[in-house]
């Protein structure tokens, strides 16, 4: 299994992004075939009030590499990475690994 890890920075405006990312981008991920699971986090301050390092976190798993390249090579998946810059104003960090 694959997975690949969207993390998100902190926005500028928050509101506008969850509204956005909930109305308009995590329907576009649904439309990716190939996508064997989808996790959604929303990262909360440390108990001492100190700001997390990330805002958001998005991963996507995948039977294999192939079916990771196959998605996000596909027309929906183009059209998700694309929407990105028009939300992501805290920037992103992308990463993919092997599960397990």
């Amino acid at each position: 299994m694959i997975k690949l890890t969207v993390l998100y920075g902190h926005p500028s405006d928050p509101t506008v992004f969850e509204n956005y990312y909930a109305d308009t981008h995590v329907p576009l991920v649904g439309k990716m075939k190939g996508v064997e699971k989808a996790e959604l986090t929303k990262f909360l301050d440390s108990p001492d009030g100190e700001k997390a390092a990330y805002y958001r976190m998005a991963e996507l798993w995948f039977a294999d590499a192939e079916a990771l390249q196959t998605t996000m090579g596909s027309p929906e998946g183009q059209v998700t990475v694309d929407d990105i810059a028009n939300f992501a104003t805290g920037g992103v960090t992308i990463l993919t690994g092997t599960v397990g």
